[in-house]
């Protein structure tokens, strides 16, 4: 196996792995079952916090706060209690959608994505938040993934999963804004495994979960695949960087959608992975709220 398993705990929707060095902490959730799942990198057992509505990502505000998106907006977390408060409603009269990709832009701008709970066709948007500031990026988005940036701010990334074409476009490294028209970066029509999430290390790789693929891709800055990584589960879905020196790799999966006899032929679906290989990678910037 190219990974090893970090934590066993089967998720129907694994999704939004985001590491904190200072805790050696990552968190992820079980999107359809509103679940947050943590565990030490080092080792022990993985919490699970059973919470109120779907989520699907979670950023360091500072030492004691973090902003959680749910289906329902932005919101405040005691680290510590769990407790949440709200910041900012997102989407929130619309019972037909939820939250699904987000990453912080190096200014610490927040970018994330909303969709369909039944990933209708263009059901869903990507927004911008910065300092209580929201605005609506790309409207009539089906299934929001990729967000990422480039380690100098100056590029974002985004796809539409549905669409499988994965876009880059130039962006102000200030304020995490884009700048003029997104461009062609990547490809996937007609390939085995829709483009999820990503992240980008510190040559400017992209490294992207291939669902269905189960594999994890590694694209140059001029759109080259430079790798695949193996994934020991079908439906891969989000990578993130993970230890002191963020030089390893993590990535989540999923067991939805899948029969009894797809689920046989794949028993490590849902679980989360280590993968066995070294990267140059980024911790995460703190969003500014």
């Amino acid at each position: 196996m190219a990974a090893s398993i970090l934590s066993d705990e089967t998720c129907e929707l694994g999704e939004g792995p985001t590491y904190d060095p200072a805790t050696d902490t990552l968190c992820w959730f079980d999107i359809l079952a509103s679940r947050m799942l943590e565990k030490k990198l080092s080792g022990g057992q993985t919490r699970i916090h059973q919470l109120d509505e779907m989520a699907s990502a979670i950023a360091t505000i500072d030492g004691e706060r973090q902003l959680l998106l749910t289906e329902t907006g932005l919101h405040v977390r005691d680290a510590t209690t769990g407790k949440l408060k709200l910041h900012m409603s997102v989407e929130a009269a619309n019972a037909g959608t939820r939250s699904n990709d987000a990453r912080v832009h190096p200014c610490g701008a927040l970018w994330f994505g909303t969709m369909g709970k039944k990933a209708e066709a263009g059901a869903g948007a990507i927004y911008w938040f910065f300092r209580g500031e929201l605005r609506l990026l790309f409207p009539a988005i089906s299934i929001p993934n990729s967000i990422c940036f480039s380690p100098d701010g100056k590029t974002a990334y985004y796809t539409d999963t549905a669409v499988n074409l994965l876009y880059r476009l130039d962006c102000d490294a200030d304020t995490g804004l884009p700048l003029g028209e997104p461009k062609l970066f990547v490809d996937r029509r007609g390939d085995r495994g829709g483009i999820d999430g990503s992240v980008v290390d510190r040559d400017g790789v992209l490294w992207n979960a291939s669902w269905g693929g189960g594999r994890v891709d590694a694209y140059a800055p001029d759109g080259k695949l430079v790798r695949s990584v193996p994934v020991p589960a079908v439906q891969t879905s989000c990578p993130a960087f993970v230890g002191h020196a963020a030089d390893r790799m993590v990535v989540t999966s999923a067991a939805e959608g899948m029969s009894a006899k797809a689920r046989r032929a794949d028993p490590h679906a849902g679980k989360t992975f280590l993968l066995d290989i070294q990267v140059n990678g980024r911790h995460e910037p703190n969003v500014l709220i």
